[in-house]
């Protein structure tokens, strides 16, 4: 399938998953806008790397997800936006009487609220353009729940509940809207805490990742951001033109237990 003269932007894209959909994006022949809080030199090169292998418009934009008003400014910079992949997110552990105020606020504000702000200025440039693609990452902790988790786990639910509610305010319209449900996926960050995991456990690498990091995910491999970012591209296909207001779970049967 090919995405020429689509723009998509995606949340959270200068690594991981978000810079994985990025790049299938782009290979898909979208115009893609990448996004992270900061704003270096890397930051553009990494725009330019992408157009470069592509063949595609790719700009970097910075917005601080935790700002609405942020959100709201990178839609209306990136001037298009028939794509929006909400990405964004941080991640903090404690039990739930313990967890700090301040890092439930910002996961809350980051994961959730990010693309509340980000969908509400993007649906009506996407019912002008005649056509529109919302895809969320939420997480499998979107559907089930570890212990720990809670503000991550709250933020996931509520992306999903908030994807069902925009499906069916544009039912009727050119647009979808849906959750993509990841379990474990092998990014930079996940692979630099597996040294860490195995000296804790006293463990091999292969085992560590299959008894430890991948407990709860039958297959005991890892998904990866090109899977990821090829399951964005198909909900943007006319294959999945009737697919909306659900969720896809690549999680290796993670949510079948």
């Amino acid at each position: 399938m090919t995405l020429k003269g689509k723009t998509a932007v995606i949340t959270g894209s200068n690594s991981g998953i978000g810079l994985g959909i990025a790049h299938e994006m782009a290979k898909a022949g979208a115009d893609v806008v990448i996004n992270s809080f900061t704003d270096r030199d890397e930051d553009h090169a990494l725009a330019k790397e992408i157009a470069e292998q592509h063949g595609v418009t790719v700009r970097y934009i910075k917005a601080d997800m935790s700002k609405g008003d942020e959100c709201r400014a990178l839609i209306e910079k990136a001037g298009a936006c028939d794509i929006l992949v909400n990405n964004a997110g941080i991640q903090h552990v404690a039990p739930i009487d313990e967890f700090p105020v301040e890092k439930w606020d910002a996961i809350i504000a980051i994961n959730l609220s990010s693309a509340y702000h980000t969908t509400a200025a993007a649906l009506p440039l996407m019912r002008k353009a005649g056509w529109g693609r919302v895809v969320n990452i939420a997480s499998a902790h979107g559907l089930t729940a570890s212990p720990y988790k809670s503000a991550y786990v709250a933020a996931k639910h509520g992306i999903v509940g908030m994807t069902k509610v925009v499906a069916l305010e544009t039912a009727k319209e050119p647009i979808t809207a849906n959750a993509i449900c990841p379990g474990y996926v092998l990014t930079p960050l996940v692979e630099a805490q597996i040294p860490d995991t195995m000296e804790k456990y006293g463990m091999g690498r292969e085992e560590v990742i299959e008894k430890v990091m991948l407990e709860r995910q039958p297959s005991k491999e890892f998904a990866t951001v090109e899977q990821l970012g090829g399951t964005a591209v198909f909900l943007c296909s006319d294959a999945a033109s009737q697919i909306t207001g659900t969720t896809i779970s690549v999680d290796g049967g993670w949510t079948a237990l």
